[in-house]
């Protein structure tokens, strides 16, 4: 039944942003004087099928996973000499522009509409108080400490954890130093603090920036529990259980997810003492951490996946309401900021910054699919936004295939003053589609990989 919603799930953002991609194109190509001849959304059996007064077939299949808008066109047949002036190749190169843009436009626009809807809710964010600092981390050699907050990273306000991680995604794959502005508690005056890095995260699969600061907000646990035991595990072979309630570890009461790491990695090969509750009794094991390397050091794990239950000190939750029309400009402008970030990941792909194993195919899409429509129809809505943005920008990449590939041959028309010919068009057309298909191969190997 899980497999089936997720499936369920992926069809319906697919099909919602696939319909507004070439409902674009089909718009403006009205507009524009274009006869437009089939507009079909789905692969395999068809579903419904109608026409409209001005002869348009619409189609609508079984898979919705694609669509196209299929235009009057004399590169595809004989078109007769009364359906000419209708015709796409006889528009102005600049209308012909307008028709490919739509395409992406209509995503970004979706984008925007989708995020409207998500902050009409209102936006809550965590205050950006570090709560605990590793020991021997990056964040405490530059000097972080408990109870100050980040105000900035590179100059960049900072009011959320979560912006801190935006910014800090800027320095992945980077040498150098990462500037912060802090302020230390219950004062307001600021602090310059810096971290140096040397290829920081280049390698790294699904890259946690602050993880590797070593800087975490305050968090009052209630209860820290096993969610996951690995059978090839040393912690199954100790008698850990999925539903155990850690206690204490080493006679210490364990007061955070990090002290609990960071004494299991401590001991590897050694015996650590474990107190947990199980069925309300409580039992005491002693475990023996496997040895495993990170980051070439050696390290302990019991293969073991943690669940906790707790929550951020109330004081530090920051809510920001906003009218529909003071949402506007704040969804307008996420738009734009994801729209950067999905930009600048693939320049840290293509520039070697940001590992390759972070390129995610159709099964990882299915998975977050299911996973954000699971978790509440805000988080859906928001998911189909990152997703919009993802497809208009894919999209507007000058390779050919793609619409930014015939925006790529226009502009050229318009600053030649004649089209691009059709011999380089088809060549370009067939390194366009093996491109596309071994970036799809990679990444789906990628998503199996990450499965398995």
């Amino acid at each position: 039944m899980e497999l089936l919603l997720t499936i369920f799930y992926t069809f319906i953002a697919l099909g919602v942003l696939v319909t507004f991609h070439e409902f674009g194109h089909f718009w403006v190509a009205r507009r524009c004087g274009v006869k437009v001849e089939r507009f079909s959304i789905g692969f395999g059996t068809p579903l419904l099928r109608w026409e409209d007064k001005q002869g348009t077939e619409f189609v609508l299949s079984l898979l919705p996973l694609g669509g196209y808008v299929k235009m009057l066109d004399e590169r595809e047949g004989s078109v007769l000499s009364a359906d000419l002036s209708y015709s796409f190749t006889r528009k102005t190169v600049w209308q012909r522009m307008a028709i490919v843009a739509a395409g992406p436009a209509a995503n970004f626009l979706l984008a925007a509409f989708a995020f409207w809807l998500v902050f009409l809710a209102g936006e809550r964010g965590l205050a950006p108080v570090v709560g605990q600092v590793e020991a021997g981390s990056l964040a405490d050699r530059g000097g972080f400490q408990s109870g100050m907050e980040i105000v900035a990273v590179n100059g960049a306000p900072t009011n959320s954890w979560n912006a801190v991680s935006k910014q800090l995604f800027n320095f992945i794959g980077t040498s150098g130093e990462i500037p912060f502005t802090v302020t230390y508690p219950e004062t307001n005056l600021q602090h310059s603090l810096s971290i140096t890095v040397e290829s920081w995260l280049r390698d790294a699969e699904e890259p946690s920036p602050l993880r590797e600061l070593g800087v975490m907000p305050p968090f009052e646990l209630d209860s820290l529990a096993l969610a996951q035991v690995m059978e090839e595990g040393s912690g199954y072979a100790a008698g850990l259980r999925p539903g155990d309630k850690l206690l204490a570890i080493n006679g210490e009461t364990i007061t955070g997810v990090q002290q609990f790491i960071d004494i299991i990695a401590a001991n590897p090969g050694s015996e650590v003492e474990l107190l947990l509750e199980r069925d309300d009794e409580s039992l005491l094991m002693t475990a023996v951490p496997a040895l495993a390397l990170k980051d070439g050091a050696q390290v302990g794990q019991l293969g073991v996946r943690l669940a906790t239950t707790g929550r951020y000190p109330e004081g530090l939750i920051r809510q920001v309401d906003y009218t529909p029309l003071t949402a506007i400009p704040r969804a307008l402008n996420e738009t734009y900021g994801v729209s950067a970030f999905v930009l600048t990941s693939m320049g840290k792909l293509v520039m070697g910054e940001l590992s390759p194993k972070n390129l995610s195919g159709p099964i990882t899409i299915a998975k977050v699919a299911g996973d954000s429509a699971r978790s509440g129809i805000d988080n859906f809505i928001r998911f189909m936004a990152i997703l919009s943005i993802m497809l208009g920008v894919m999209n507007l990449l000058p390779v050919p295939v793609l619409d930014g590939g015939h925006l790529m041959y226009y502009l050229i028309e318009v600053v030649k003053g004649s089209p691009v010919s059709d011999r380089i068009q088809i060549v370009g057309y067939k390194v366009g589609f093996v491109m596309l298909m071994g970036l799809m191969i990679f990444a789906t190997y990628n998503d199996v990989t990450r499965v398995f």
